[in-house]
Formats: C-alpha cells, structure tokens, sequence
C-alpha cells in the first residue's frame, strides 16, 4: 500500500510541476459595515487555510477595500474591542467583490456591549473544539480537571488519558508537545489554571504534516492577546474540597508596528488527595487460592507550582517576522502516604499486617528556549518558517519509605526503611523548516524537514536504612542513559475545487535509540525507519451538508521513562519499572465525518493498531514472595470501532444545550504474564451534556452531565461512572468576570475497577478529591485592535514522552 501511495504522490507532484507559471491576476473586495459603530473598525480577510493576508480600518462610514487579491475563497472577520461582531466564510473572489451592507451580530445596551459567543463545543476543519473560556464549569479547575471532565475522555486511576476508548495520546500545549506522561504530566496540567485555557483541539486523525507520534493529538491552546497597545489580564480563583486550592494567572502584552511583547505567569497551590482501596488475589498453578493483600491507600499531596513564560515577536518588514521566547516551569510536591495492609493465607484468614508510609520529597524543573523566523512569500499564504528549540528538564527525588510488618497480636515482627535519591537530566535539540506554497487553482504544495537530539540521564539509589545506617542498596540501585535521533521529511499536496477538496501527504521518520544500564552494562539499540501517509476527501454535498474521508498512519514510541527499568516502590508487595524492550506501537486510523450546517456531526472510526503499547499491573513472583509489577507491555493487536455524535440543540431563547455521545468497541489481543486474550472487550458509551442558560442582567448559569458505561480495556474490566456540575458567573461593566462552580456535586467520578490475569485478581476504587466549590475573579485590563497570533515550536514529537508512562 505504501508503494502505490509513493506511486500517487510523485504523479501528483509530477502534474503539478506542469501547471504554468504565468502571474496571478489581482482582484479587490470592498464591503460597507452597516452600523453607527463602524468608524474604525477594524477587519481581518483570512485565505482558505486561515491564515491572515491583510488587515484594514474602516473610514468614518464604514467602508473598506482589499486590493491585490488572487482568485480563492476567503474568510472575513470583524472585531471591536477585541471582540469578534462579525464573520463570514466562503467568500468567493474570482473578479473584483462587492460585499452587501454587512450587520454587526452585537448590540449595545446602556454601555455594556453583548455579543455571541461560541459554543462549548464546535467542530472545525477535522477537530472537535471544546472552548474552555466559555465554561463556568471548568472555573478555577486546572487544565487536568478540564480534560478529565471533557466528552469522550478517561482519565484512569494511574493517570493515564485516553479519548474515545484509545489511549497513548500526544498532549501539546500550543501545538508544543508536553513533558511529561502519566502521573508526571497529571502533575504538570495540575498545575495549569483553567483561567489561562482558551480552548482545547481534539485531533482523532492528524494529517503527515504533524509529528507522527501518538495515536490522536490533545492540543491545549492557552489564552494569547495579540492587540495592538497594552492589554492583559489577572484572575485567582479559592476553592475547597476536603482541601484547599487556589489558582492565579497573571498576563501581559504590548504590541506596537513593529515589536510584540508578552510575558505571563501563573502559580498553583493545590492540595488533593488519591485515596485507592485495593483487593489483590494470587492464585497457583490449579487455580487455587494462594495469598490476598486487602490495602488502603491514602496519598495526600500539597502541589505548588510556578509557570512562567517571556517573548517578543520583532517585525523586520511585511515579509519577515523573527521571534524568540523562555519558559521556566518549577513543579514541587511533597507526597505523603499511608498504606494498611491486611495478608490473608491461603484458608482466607488473616496471617499478618503492614503498614508503609511514604515521605517523599519532589522538584520538577524545565527551562525552554524558542527561536522562530517566519518569511511570509506572498499574500496567499506561502510561506517558510524555521524553529530552533532547546529544552531542558530536570528532576530530583528524595524518598523515604518506612514499612512496619506486625503478627496477628499486634507485635512488630519487622522493621524496613528504604530510602531513595533520584535525579534525572534530559537535553532536548530540535531543528523543523515548513514550506508552504499556494499555486494557481487552488492548489497547494507543503513540505518540511526536521531533526531532533535527545539525551536522558537518570541515576537512582536505593539505601537500606533499617538497621539506623544507611547502606546502599545495588539491587534496587540503577543508573540509565537513553539517546535518540529522529530525522524527518514530509510533503502535502491539496486542491479545492468548488464543492471537492483534497489532500495527500507522506511523511518519513528515521529514528535511532540506544538505552545503556550503566550497572549492569546492558545496552539496547534500535534503528528504523518508516513512512506515514495520511489523505482527505472532503464533498459539499448541500449549501449546509459535507462530508470528509481521510485516514493517516500514526505511531507511538515508548515514552523515556516506559523504556526505562528503574523501580519505583509503592509499598514492600508493588512497584513500578519501565520496560527496555518495549517497541513502538502502529496505528491506522480511518474515518468519515457528516456535518451539517456546521453545527451537528457524526463520525465514524475505525483504527487498527500493532504492539499496542498497554499498561498493565501484572503478578510476579521476587525472592519468593508474590508482588504486582505495574509497567507496559506490547499486545499484539487492538481494533477500535466508533460513532462519535455532536447534536447541539436550541432549547429556549435562553437556553442552549450542546450535546455529544461517543459509542464505541475496542478489542484487544496479546500475552501478558502467561495469561492470552483473543478480541476482548466490549461494545461501550459516553454521553455528555452541556446546559446554558442566559438569566439577564449579565448573569448566566451551566448544569453539565456525563455519563460513561461499563467498558473492558483488555485486562481491566472498568465499571460505569457519572458526575454532575453546576456553575454561574456575572459579567460587569468594567471587563470583569466573577464565577462559582460546584463540581461532582454528588461525588460519583470515582474509578472502579476489575483486573484479572490466570493467577491474579484484582479490585480496586479510586476516590479524588472532585467534590469541589470555587469562587474566581477575572479583570481584563488595556485596549487595543486585534492582530493575528503566530504558532512556534518545532520539538513538537519530543516533550510528551518524558516522565512516567
């Protein structure tokens, strides 16, 4: 298949060498804004790829022309005050355009200016849109509650997401990949104010332009205000569960003709806590009944976290824009936990107890450098742009378990404490150059190329303290070195034509890895190489109605700390260890998308994906004694069927109900502790329903629903789960916005779960603290007209796979 895609791709490129070279002709539009208000008002003409091509004022009575047009269609926006009162998409210009008297979608009262605002979920152009800053729900939460809360995502009890029932995601902040997986990333998002969000991208079938890592791609879009003049904004937000939490955001920026300037920062203090009740069953050989651990876990965490982020875009001339921007990110968190135990033998009476308690000190630190040049060709939007990054992440642990084992009187019968010192330094080097050319006809030509460099340095010892001296201890001690070179091209050919469009592209990733045990001189190298292809039919089949086919190969490689064979102990009977064999995951993902009137949209899916990266909690047997070991093993298959639905619906005048359902089966195949499973799995649902009212005066309120089914996730049987949210806010005269939220208000979003292997059996519930009241206060402060904001970042395959998987 690959061969006749290459075979299809160098025709394409082949014909469009022959499509003549002769001058675009130039049109103009002109339109007249019907409105009092118009007098300067500013408007911003977008091509057929959103991208901005020119921005004019209108004159004191509202009129205003673009020249020097090439024939396309084009999309217009009109702002005032930073706000968008009017948009129009497919605006044919094949000869000079005259617009009709075009009237604004806002009103004034009394001084306070109403507009629309867009739906809590839309989709646009193959991505399903959830825009946060719409939400009264997701007030004073942290970018972790938002995505744990949004439709067809599930975030399990090791933290791990998935959405729609398929997991190892790419989660990006700003189209730039984020550092971490796992409980690690959990930590990171945790430590993101929802006040910041704008929206969140839902990308289930990415095209070869993107990095081919990650099954599907969250993009977390933080909020940027690119307005001429001074503009910026604070919020802070207090909220209580069992705990305490507070939230605040504090941004900035200045723009003038010729330099952007921007700088934010945001600090987190939130306490929570994971409280997970666990009932684990080892069986022998015949299937009989062995030993039983009854735990209760209680970690407790008190997360402070500063982020903080500085740039400056300088425009050289109308074709040139060269920017840089620093980040520093500093995560500490001092986890604390209380393990009980309970050994049951094998007549199911107890034969002892533990206890562990965990102390533990944690420093998460990363520092990152971006610099970007943008040469802008001409006004369809052919452009080449180059980004250089550096990234830096750092961490250090100091961990202190002490495990008290007690006989059935109460008498302690043995005392171990396990200490450890854990570091870790990774550099990452990224190098990507994009070229965008737009052609006659509506054709379009993207290629790209890129190369990257990691290197990951992680030492962790172990001390046996349990006689009063530390001593160390070499076989939990480890020292790991990961390296990995990824070289990448891509190219992407699309035309449109009046009710068709298309896109083609291939993407070729050559990768190179070498993990090293320094203590025990055991090396691991892998080299390979692959193409992607991705392709997008998409036919108007009405004025209002479309529908899209495409499909893309993706593939997920083992996130740093998945390849890596450090333990981690939880208590005496569990730990985590990454695994050094692991092998990247492949994925074919297919989809056709109906749509109507923008509005309303139904997808189907169909995936199928080889050595399908799974984490598992597996029994084995160390020193004699019966342990679970939580790390990821390969299945040999997965296949994935879905019907995504989005039905938004017009209730009242003042009340507005978005809707989304997502149905699915997955079925997985593989071998993992001696236990094989053929297809398992289930047919399964989520559905979620989101309620806004508009109550007047500038108050408005919102009730969220969500519901989601039993589902079986190869090995782990999941039971079904609901909460519910209510929220209301009051907007003031002075840009200023105060919102309360109540969240699971009837504390049901709790986790709960069978695991079963052929001599193993586990149960387990998770409670979080999710019942949770806050209070927020936003101020937006400066004026300014709007300008178009500049994507950056080219190391973009790399940051979300580090940390724990």
């Amino acid at each position: 298949m690959a061969r006749i895609f290459i075979l299809i791709f160098v025709w394409i490129l082949s014909f469009l060498s022959t499509v003549s070279a002769q001058s675009i002709q130039n049109f103009s539009l002109s339109g007249k804004i019907d409105s009092d208000k118009a007098n300067q008002m500013e408007i911003n003409l977008f091509n057929s790829e959103n991208k901005l091509v020119k921005t004019e004022i209108a004159d004191s009575k509202g009129n205003f022309s673009f020249n020097d047009l090439a024939s396309g269609n084009y999309s217009l926006k009109i702002n005032k005050n930073g706000t968008e009162a009017y948009k129009a998409d497919n605006i044919s210009v094949t000869g000079n355009t005259t617009l009709p008297s075009i009237q604004l979608n806002e009103k004034v009262i009394e001084g306070v200016t109403i507009t629309k605002t867009k739906p809590y979920i839309e989709r646009q152009e193959g991505k399903m849109i959830l825009n946060v800053e719409n939400s009264i729900a997701s007030t004073g939460n942290s970018a972790f509650e938002v995505l744990e809360k949004a439709p067809g995502v599930k975030i399990d009890n090791n933290d791990n997401i998935s959405l729609r029932g398929k997991g190892n995601l790419l989660v990006q902040i700003d189209g730039k990949n984020t550092p971490m997986t796992g409980t690690d990333l959990a930590n990171y998002l945790r430590g993101i104010p929802s006040a910041s969000v704008e929206k969140v991208e839902f990308i289930t079938n990415p095209s070869s332009k993107y990095d081919a890592s990650g099954t599907s791609i969250i993009n977390i879009k933080l909020k940027k205000d690119q307005r001429k003049g001074t503009n910026g904004s604070v919020s802070t937000a207090l909220g209580t569960g069992r705990y305490f939490k507070n939230n605040n955001n504090f941004s900035i920026n200045h723009r003038n003709k010729n330099v952007n300037i921007f700088a934010n920062y945001s600090f987190a203090y939130r306490e929570f806590f994971n409280h997970l009740v666990l009932d684990r069953n080892f069986y022998d050989g015949n299937n009989s009944f062995e030993k039983a651990y009854l735990q209760d876990n209680f970690l407790k965490m008190n997360f402070r976290n500063h982020i903080a982020k500085a740039g400056m875009d300088y425009y050289m001339n109308d074709k040139n824009i060269l920017g840089f921007s620093v980040g520093f990110i500093s995560n500490r968190f001092d986890p604390k936990g209380d393990n009980s135990s309970t050994i049951l033998g094998s007549d199911h009476l107890p034969t002892g107890t533990f206890t562990t308690q965990n102390r533990s000190k944690d420093h998460w630190k990363n520092v990152s450098f971006n610099l970007n040049h943008k040469y802008t060709i001409d006004s369809l939007g052919s452009e080449l742009t180059t980004d250089f990054d550096f990234i830096n992440y750092s961490n250090t642990s100091l961990q202190n378990f002490d495990t008290r084992n007690y006989d059935l009187s109460g008498n302690l019968s043995q005392l171990d404490i396990l200490k450890g010192d854990i570091s870790g330094n990774l550099n990452i080097y990224s190098l990507k150059s994009d070229f965008t050319k737009a052609l006659k006809k509506d054709w379009k030509l993207e290629g790209g190329v890129k190369t990257s460099f990691v290197k990951a340095d992680n030492d962790l010892k172990f001390f046996d303290a349990s006689s009063g001296t530390s001593i160390l201890d070499e076989t939990k001690t480890n020292h790991f070195i990961y390296e990995e070179n990824i070289n990448a091209v891509y190219g992407n050919v699309s035309k449109k034509w009046k009710k068709f469009s298309t896109n083609f592209g291939l993407r070729m990733e050559n990768t190179n890895v070498k993990g090293t045990q320094m203590t025990t001189n055991q090396v691991n190298k892998k080299n390979y190489t692959q193409l992607f292809p991705s392709a997008v039919f998409s036919y108007d089949l009405t004025d209002k109605s479309n529908l899209e086919i495409n499909f893309s190969r993706r593939i997920t490689r083992p996130s740093y700390n998945q390849l890596n064979p450090f333990k981690f102990y939880l208590d005496p009977t569990t730990y985590r260890a990454g695994n050094p064999d692991l092998n990247p995951q492949t994925t074919m993902n297919y989809e056709l998308t109906y749509s109507f009137s923008n509005k309303y949209f139904a997808t189907l899916s169909y995936s199928k994906t080889s050595d399908n990266i799974t984490e598992v909690i597996k029994p084995i047997v160390e020193n004699g004694e019966n342990i679970t070991v939580q790390t990821n093993e390969n299945l040999s298959s997965a296949s994935y069927f879905g019907l995504n639905v989005i039905a938004p619906v017009k209730m009242a005048k003042w009340w507005d109900m978005n809707n989304s359902a997502n149905f699915y089966y997955g079925s997985y195949t593989g071998n993992v502790s001696g236990t094989q499973i053929n297809n398992k799995g289930n047919f399964t649902f989520s559905l979620n329903s989101i309620n806004s009212f508009k109550l007047g005066n500038g108050f408005t309120a919102e009730l969220t629903g969500n519901y989601q089914a039993r589902e079986v996730y190869a090995y782990m049987d999941v039971k079904p789960i609901w909460y519910l949210n209510i929220g209301a806010q009051k907007k003031f005269k002075n840009s200023s916005t105060l919102k309360l939220a109540f969240n699971d208000i009837f504390f049901t979003s709790n986790p709960k779960a069978r695991t079963t292997f052929n001599n193993y059996v586990e149960n387990f519930v998770v409670e979080r603290d999710t019942r949770v009241v806050t209070l927020s206060y936003t101020y937006n402060f400066g004026s300014g007209k709007s300008g178009q904001p500049r994507k950056t970042g080219g190391a973009d395959d790399l940051k979300q796979r580090i940390g724990n998987g």
